[in-house]
């Protein structure tokens, strides 16, 4: 539930520098109280720098979306920090033998690991978040225990 309550604090934070954004530039230009019908364009020089302004805004925006949900993407979901260790596995000379090459992004306090695809062609496919039990080493030594190999 965190992982999601940081989502939404987040884009309310940057919804809400950007909406301030808005309103400094329709401060910036106002409205026309009175039209000239003789010259329906008077001022052109002023319409086309709030046109430039709106089209920066949107730009601003649209990227500052893009970088949030980016970073959202290479959290924990546990602990919320950045996913690190990028590790490639597979190949794509033997994908028979080892599969398709993914990355595995993995949390320092072993909370989990993030895998996905190396090259997404299409958006059909997702990365999937493995979480890992609490009790690490029982994890990691388990599969010593599984070929009968103790020490």
């Amino acid at each position: 539930m965190r992982y999601w309550a940081w989502f939404a604090a987040k884009l309310a934070v940057a919804g809400s520098v950007f909406w301030g954004l808005l309103l400094v530039i329709s401060r910036i230009f106002p409205p026309e109280k009175e039209k000239n019908p003789l010259a329906p364009l008077g001022d052109g020089a002023k319409y086309l720098l709030c046109d430039l302004a709106l089209m920066l805004w949107f730009l601003l925006a649209a990227g500052t979306l893009y970088l949030i949900v980016r970073d959202q993407r290479y959290r924990c979901r546990v602990c919320l920090r950045r996913l690190r260790m990028p590790i490639e596995t597979g190949s794509w000379s033997r994908i028979l033998q080892f599969g398709r090459p993914r990355i595995e992004y993995i949390c320092l306090y072993g909370h989990g690991t993030l895998r996905e695809d190396e090259l997404r062609i299409s958006g059909l496919t997702m990365a999937e978040w493995e979480p890992h039990s609490e009790d690490l080493w029982s994890e990691l030594c388990s599969s010593g225990k599984e070929n009968g190999v103790e020490k």
